[in-house]
C-alpha cells in the first residue's frame, strides 16, 4: 500500500548505507580540540569550518582537518562513534570509505586495522553494523595501490576497494587503475568508484570500462548522456547518489534541481545517502524526507530505493537476506 512518506517511517526504518566517509563524521568541536592538543592554528573560526562553496574547497579544508588524526587510537574512536552516529539515524548496516592517502601522519595499515577495530567494538555494543572501503586516491601510483589491495583483503571489516579525487584537477585517471581492480575482484572485494561528480559522463564511461565497477559512487552527471542513462539502467549498475552533499558544493542548485528521480524513474538503481554527516550536516532521514517532498515519493518508493541499497552491499546473501526481513517486518508494522 503506498502511502506518504513521513520522518516518522523514514527514522524508524532499518536503513543500509552505502557512501558515507569516515573521516566527515567529526565534529568541528572535536577538530578545534585536536588542533588545540597539538599547537595546530585553525584553519578558520570553528563556527565556518563546515562551510563549503565548491568540491575544490571542501576537499581543502577536509585534507587539513584529516592530517590531524595522528595515532590509532584515535581512528578507532573516529570509527567507533561513526556507528554510534549512524545507530542514531537507524542505520543497521553501512559501508564507509576512508581515504588512507589524506592520513599523512599515520600508516595506511595501523589506520585500516583501528578504523575496523572501532566498528567491531561499536557493532558489538549494540551500534550500526559498519564495514570499511579503503580507496585510492586517483594520484597515487598503482603499485601503491595493488600493495594495499594484497593486504587489506586479510582485515576483518574490508569489504571493498574505492577510488576518489577531483577530477576536474587531476583528469580521468581511471585506466591507469585497471590492474589493481582486476585484483580486487579476483580476491572477492566490492568495487567501486567517484565518477561523475566534478567531472562529466565521461568519467562513469571510464570507471565501466576499465575498472568494472559493481557500482558508482555520485555518477549524477551520467544524466547528461541520455545513452549512458540507459545503460546504467540495463546493466542494473546501482548509484551511490548523496543529494544534498551535490547542493553544497554547488553542482545542483537544489535537491529537486538534481538527477536522481529522472534517473530513478528511467530504472537506474539509485541509493540515497549521506556522504559527509556530520561535516556538511546531513542525514539519510533529512534526505529520504526532502527527496519525498520534492519528486511526491511514497513509502512503496524508500522502501524500493532501499531494497537497492541492499542489492548493492559488499555482504553476504545470509546478511542481506537479514536486513530484507527487517525491512519487511517494519513495514508491517507500520501498516504497509
Amino acid at each position: 500500500m503506498m502511502t506518504n512518506v513521513t520522518r516518522e517511517f523514514v527514522e524508524g526504518l532499518p536503513k543500509v548505507e552505502l557512501h558515507v566517509h569516515v573521516e566527515a563524521c567529526i565534529s568541528a568541536d572535536t577538530i578545534e580540540k585536536l588542533a588545540d592538543e597539538l599547537n595546530v592554528p585553525m584553519i578558520r573560526p570553528k563556527s565556518e569550518l563546515f562551510q563549503y562553496k565548491s568540491l575544490a574547497e571542501f576537499l581543502s579544508i577536509y585534507e587539513w582537518w584529516v592530517d590531524l588524526l595522528r595515532s590509532s587510537e584515535i581512528a578507532e574512536q573516529i570509527a567507533y562513534s561513526a556507528a554510534r552516529q549512524l545507530h542514531a539515524d537507524g542505520i543497521a548496516y553501512a559501508e564507509i570509505f576512508t581515504g588512507p592517502r589524506y592520513w599523512a601522519n599515520l600508516d595506511d595499515h595501523p589506520q585500516i586495522e583501528a578504523l575496523c577495530r572501532g566498528f567491531a567494538r561499536a557493532h558489538e555494543d549494540g551500534f550500526a553494523d559498519c564495514y570499511l572501503i579503503p580507496s585510492i586516491s586517483r594520484e597515487q601510483s598503482p603499485e601503491w595501490a595493488m600493495d594495499l589491495v594484497d593486504w587489506m583483503v586479510a582485515v576483518d571489516r574490508v569489504v571493498g576497494l574505492g577510488l576518489d579525487g577531483n577530477e576536474e584537477v587531476l583528469g580521468r585517471t581511471s585506466e591507469k587503475f585497471v590492474e589493481v581492480f582486476e585484483r580486487a575482484a579476483d580476491l572477492g572485494l566490492g568495487r567501486s568508484a567517484h565518477c561523475g561528480e566534478s567531472s562529466g559522463p565521461g568519467s562513469v564511461r571510464d570507471g565501466l570500462e576499465f575498472l568494472r565497477l559493481d557500482r558508482v559512487d555520485h555518477g549524477v552527471r551520467a544524466i547528461e548522456d541520455p545513452e549512458l542513462v540507459a545503460r546504467l539502467a540495463e546493466e542494473k549498475v546501482p548509484l551511490t547518489i548523496c543529494p544534498t552533499s551535490n547542493v553544497i558544493i554547488g553542482l545542483h542548485k537544489s535537491i529537486s534541481d538534481g538527477p536522481i528521480d529522472a534517473m530513478y524513474k528511467a530504472g537506474v538503481p539509485v541509493t540515497v545517502n549521506s556522504d559527509d554527516p556530520i561535516s556538511m550536516n546531513v542525514s539519510i532521514n533529512d534526505e529520504f524526507v526532502k527527496l519525498s517532498e520534492a519528486f511526491n515519493w511514497t513509502t512503496d518508493d524508500v522502501l524500493r530505493i532501499q531494497d537497492h541499497a541492499i542489492d548493492a552491499a559488499y555482504c553476504a546473501s545470509e546478511k542481506k537476506a537479514d536486513l530484507r526481513q527487517r525491512q519487511r517486518k517494519f513495514a508491517i508494522l507500520a501498516g504497509l
